[in-house]
């Protein structure tokens, strides 16, 4: 009689577990900006205090060849004063507060450079490092990355112009990369572009490892991502997603990672909700 039960009870508990995990990798956009001054240090530890898989940073190179963490390419938005990211020194910068605008409580906050925010990052976890300059900040970075134990955490280099990524694969062919994309749709056709063949073309002219999207749910279905993949175009994220409805849909067309502002919310959506069947 115990023989008989025990299997029985094995097979109960199997079927009883939910899904604990989520297979996606959750990057945090800008670090985890709905709670912390985007691009700042504050920002990329929160991120990791929130289990955050990889963090997201964009970067800049100065007039005096130094790498700095910002998004716009000037300092209006997000320091008050206006100051050309690509015509100012590090020095220069370095005198802005980065963190006043998004609450008093972040005053001081500066801008900060490639180095620091790599020094953040704990180990087995993944830096996404979008490129906001041109082609000319890849031999900087090399310079920067050269120095790193690869060994110890992931990067992935992201960025809008395919010559960057080209030059990437060129001079870091150990580093994975993605082709960033967004969509515009004709107001006469009703057509998205660029489309997935178009998309898969230049992922495989830069030599990128994958492509980014915009999470467009209008646009990326099922039979998208099979037309990139038949295009040579096998993985894939998207950004900046920061619905639990939406996330789910790309986690089920088996997106690589979400980017999100929320990180700690959108792990816990995906690991509470049931994957789609």
């Amino acid at each position: 009689m115990r023989s008989r039960l025990i299997p029985l009870f094995v097979l109960v508990v199997s079927f009883s577990l939910p899904q604990l995990a989520s297979s996606q990798m959750i990057v945090a956009h800008r670090g985890a900006s709905h709670d912390a001054p985007e691009n700042t240090l504050s920002a990329f530890r929160l991120a990791w205090d929130q289990n955050a898989d990889g963090v997201e940073g964009d970067f800049y190179l100065t007039a005096d060849s130094k790498i700095v963490c910002i998004h716009d390419k000037d300092t209006k938005r997000t320091a008050g004063k206006k100051m050309v990211v690509q015509g100012s020194t590090l020095a220069d910068l370095r005198q802005l507060d980065a963190g006043k605008w998004k609450d008093e409580k972040w005053a001081n906050e500066p801008i900060p450079t490639f180095a620091e925010v790599l020094q953040t990052v704990p180990e087995d976890r993944t830096f996404v490092i979008e490129i906001k300059s041109d082609e000319r900040i890849v031999p900087f970075l090399k310079a920067e990355l050269d120095q790193l134990d690869h060994s110890k955490i992931k990067l992935l280099i992201i960025s809008f112009n395919d010559k960057v990524i080209a030059d990437c694969k060129r001079l870091l062919p150990n580093v994975k990369s993605h082709w960033l994309t967004s969509f515009k749709q004709n107001k006469t056709t009703g057509v998205w572009t660029p489309t997935a063949d178009q998309i898969a073309k230049t992922v495989k002219k830069s030599g990128a490892n994958g492509v980014g999207m915009q999470g467009n749910t209008q646009v990326i279905n099922t039979d998208f991502i099979a037309t990139l993949k038949q295009g040579g175009c096998d993985e894939f994220h998207v950004w900046t997603v920061d619905s639990p409805a939406d996330a789910r849909h790309f986690a089920d067309l088996g997106a690589f990672g979400i980017t999100t502002n929320r990180p700690a919310f959108i792990r816990d959506a995906l690991e509470t909700e049931p994957a789609a069947n």
